[in-house]
């Protein structure tokens, strides 16, 4: 039986992937290891311990925090890390930088730290598109290509990137990278663009969209994410990285036509702003790699927005209470003062 530390296994994409490997294999242990951060939700796994209460457990924790994290491993048995934790807002790694170095990079060293002095544990790094950079012309990312970070948040999951296969090549530690396209689904704090946007608009709200919306973006399904992580930790090669998502792309501001469309709101919501600093006008990614696992997505773009609006009409328990508490003050942070443009930016 395998037993597998999920670190940030209660936020978006962790708490999806701990449901996925929970009912998908019967024979794993999930340990999710989370410090409940504002992102990190014990809402998001409520149904995951009524449903696998033998197989889950949770341990409230910090992994830039060596002694807890330590004292995980030896009380369950852990015999696979697989990281999600991070700071991952792009706008809140530019208002607050800080807390993105030493999560994303501090808190990756005390895991692999820890995964090599418990006899080398099969450790997995969750990474981003983003450590690519904005892409240019028609290429698209393989896994090969130079990193090229442009935010506090790119530039922190590239350094976990070079600290993880830092310790495969220096000390043998059996790892393995993923990097995922933009995720979206159930579960997602509503400061990322998909949910705000659909809760905005139920709320008959405005949707801020950055400058003329033309930025491109691999939108996946969270489930097709895990599905390829999943993959990759059991058919990947060691020491190899490997991206997940769609292989496609299309604009931000196509999204935004097809969240409104499935509400059945108008288009006289959308609001073009000024930009934000830095922003890459690009991402996409070649996913021929995994494909050759036998992986493949289940949903388009189009199919996953549509799939996510609904869930977030149908939850409102979950959305609500985020959306009235310290949410309003970042949203006013990042919003607030932001100058609405007369004509979509150039």
């Amino acid at each position: 039986m395998q037993t597998m530390l999920v670190t940030g296994g209660a936020g978006f994409i962790g708490s999806n992937f701990v449901r996925y490997v929970l009912e998908q294999h019967t024979d794993t242990t999930v340990v999710v290891y989370d410090k409940l951060t504002y992102a990190g939700r014990m809402e998001n796994l409520v149904d995951v311990a009524e449903n696998f209460a033998g197989r889950y457990h949770f341990m409230q924790g910090d992994i830039c925090d060596a002694p807890a994290v330590n004292a995980a491993l030896d009380q369950f048995g852990i015999d696979t890390i697989v990281n999600f934790a991070a700071e991952t807002h792009v706008d809140r790694s530019i208002l607050d930088p800080d807390a993105f170095m030493r999560t994303d990079v501090y808190g990756t060293y005390v895991l692999l730290e820890a995964a090599q002095k418990h006899g080398g544990l099969r450790y997995h790094q969750v990474s981003t598109d983003e450590v690519y950079g904005h892409i240019h012309g028609d290429h698209r990312s393989l896994e090969t290509d130079c990193m090229a970070p442009r935010s506090p948040y790119a530039a922190s999951k590239a350094g976990g990137d070079h600290l993880v296969n830092a310790y495969h090549i220096t000390y043998g530690l059996p790892i393995t990278i993923s990097r995922g396209a933009n995720n979206i689904g159930p579960y997602q704090y509503p400061e990322k663009v998909v949910p705000l946007f659909v809760t905005n608009a139920l709320n008959d709200m405005h949707l801020p969209v950055y400058g003329d919306g033309g930025q491109q973006r691999d939108y996946q399904y969270v489930q097709d994410h895990c599905a390829g992580i999943d993959m990759v930790l059991r058919r990947g090669v060691i020491g190899e990285s490997y991206n997940v998502g769609t292989g496609k792309e299309m604009t931000n501001l196509r999204m935004v036509e097809i969240l409104l469309d499935e509400l059945g709101k108008p288009a006289s919501l959308i609001r073009h702003v000024e930009d934000r600093a830095g922003h890459d006008r690009r991402y996409c990614m070649n996913v021929d790699k995994l494909l050759a696992l036998g992986w493949e997505p289940e949903y388009t773009h189009e199919e996953a927005i549509r799939a996510t609006v609904r869930w977030y009409v149908a939850n409102p328990w979950w959305w609500e209470p985020i959306r009235s508490g310290e949410f309003k003050e970042y949203y006013q942070r990042v919003y607030g003062q932001r100058k609405t443009l007369s004509t979509p930016a150039a």
